[in-house]
């Protein structure tokens, strides 16, 4: 009699590794809330002016940004409450920004980081862009100055993304009022954020399909989405019979254990995919949290050139930027590097091990008598 396929088809066997892949191949998420505080050496005024690639007079310090020439600034806009026109100038709220908070360790902005879907084109990311940023002002009563950035011209062209700087205070028709503390307070901030990071995720998912693309986001954890797990089958009582007597009889003659039936054949196979799907998850994950830190620390160096370009020059700069760019490239190659080897690793192992189930399955000719 044939080999029955009931209970462990040969083609979900074969397809083991879609649902693995499926994760490498969802549009890219990210989103990152930080400060801009004064202990830092930052300003509001300072980051605005960076972020959106415009001209702006620090009052406080008396100190113009001019940042007209910086180039990737596809998009710049501010949204703000109902009534609050007067938020729509951009010196205007930052400068009260700064003038409002007294302290030298005040927080004076608060910076929301988010990857733009490059499946989406650019009206479409500007308007995503605005959509969220629309939901925060609603949320929690701010102010919001959106700067949309191209990619580095040497780095990963799928890289759209916008910086979202809103005020740490409520924005009234005549001024800023009272300070949000939601997002500080330690009872409150980690649910705050992982709901705004749930929103996003959301909102990108409905722009992508609106655009007619297949593409998704999710802005959980590869662990936390619960990737799918190649099942097992129950033995049975023959099954398991014949297995204990060859593992018996294996012991015996001091040699490795192999299974003999179907049943307990596809069982050993599904452990050890599970286990190839789980080193290739983490694998990917890694590099991914790898990538975000290396572009937030490259974030966190552009603002430190920036400081530093009203002080020296920028001459001096520009070859800084030069080598930091060419630092950036080097450390993304070797990691998209990396991430191929790994994805080519697994697919050479899906191979062989469907290789393999297929030679188990071909019918072994009789043996005369």
């Amino acid at each position: 009699m044939g080999r029955s396929n009931r209970g462990c088809p040969k083609k979900e066997l074969a397809g083991c590794y879609i649902n693995v892949f499926r994760l490498v191949l969802m549009a890219i998420y990210h989103l990152s809330v930080k400060a801009v505080s004064r202990s830092k050496g930052q300003s509001a005024v300072a980051s605005a002016a960076y972020r959106s690639g415009d001209t702006l007079t620090d009052e406080r310090e008396g100190k113009t940004h001019d940042y007209t020439r910086r180039r990737g600034v596809e998009a710049s806009f501010i949204v703000a409450p109902s009534g609050c026109e007067w938020a729509h100038d951009r010196a205007a709220l930052w400068n009260a920004a700064e003038a409002t908070e007294k302290r030298k360790n005040s927080t004076v902005a608060r910076e929301y980081e988010l990857a733009l879907p490059a499946e989406l084109d650019g009206p479409e990311r500007e308007a995503l862009a605005r959509q969220f940023a629309a939901a925060v002002v609603e949320r929690f009563g701010v102010a919001a100055d959106i700067a949309i950035h191209t990619p580095g011209r040497e780095g990963d062209q799928r890289n759209h993304h916008a910086h979202i700087l809103t005020t740490t205070r409520v924005v009234e028709p005549d001024g800023l009022g009272g300070k949000t503390r939601v997002l500080d307070a330690a009872k409150t901030g980690s649910a705050e954020i992982e709901s705004l990071r749930e929103l996003w995720a959301m909102q990108c998912n409905e722009a992508l399909e609106r655009a007619g693309q297949t593409a998704r986001v999710d802005h959980r954890s590869y662990e936390r989405q619960g990737a799918e797990v190649v099942p097992g089958v129950h033995l049975g009582p023959h099954s398991t019979a014949v297995e204990r007597k060859a593992a018996h009889q294996a012991e015996q003659e001091g040699r490795e254990y192999d299974p003999r039936t179907y049943r307990a054949k596809a069982n050993a196979d599904a452990a050890e995919k599970n286990g190839i799907a789980k080193a290739l998850r983490q694998i990917i994950e890694s590099a991914e949290q790898a990538i975000a830190k290396v572009q937030q620390a490259a974030e966190d160096l552009m603002d430190w050139f920036a400081d530093l370009a009203d002080e020296v020059g920028r001459d001096a700069i520009e070859q800084k930027e030069r080598a930091e760019r060419e630092r950036q490239k080097a450390v993304a190659e070797r990691l998209a590097q990396e991430r191929r080897e790994a994805q080519e690793r697994a697919e050479r192992e899906a191979r062989r091990k469907q290789e393999a189930e297929e030679r188990n399955l071909r019918p072994r000719p009789r043996r005369g008598r």
